[in-house]
């Protein structure tokens, strides 16, 4: 007798029994580390960003206005993660929750370059 694998749908597709646990384990190491962002914010919120083959980017804002963000191998791998992390998700990164973000002058150096003064991009 041929043994079958145990199948389920990830993202819309049918993959084995392997493939399904790795993305849960996957998803529960990402929202074991929402949840040390979180405690270390006062809270946290999220907004998922579809970001290509690379997959989901789950983008965080701390309740102190601190951000971050991690990167999840798929939508369904993010969404799994911010469920199990209990923050909320909001649709589009706008308003007030965009309001939220603070930035430092490493920021603002950064993303002027050298127009201000900032340190240099070495290529």
């Amino acid at each position: 007798m041929a043994e079958t694998a145990q199948t389920q749908q990830v993202d819309g597709k049918q993959v084995d029994g392997r493939r399904a646990a790795r993305a849960e384990r996957r998803a529960a190491r990402l929202a074991k580390q929402i949840g040390a962002f979180a405690k270390a914010h006062g809270g946290a919120e999220g907004q998922l960003a579809y970001i290509g083959q690379m997959g989901t980017r789950i983008v965080l804002v701390g309740e102190d206005g601190g951000w971050g963000d991690l990167v999840a191998p798929s939508h369904a791998v993010a969404e799994s993660a911010a469920q199990k992390s209990g923050i909320t998700l909001h649709e589009s990164f706008d308003g007030e929750f965009a309001a939220k973000v603070r930035t430092g002058p490493y920021e603002w150096t950064r993303m002027a370059g050298m127009q201000i003064g900032g340190p240099a991009d070495k290529a």
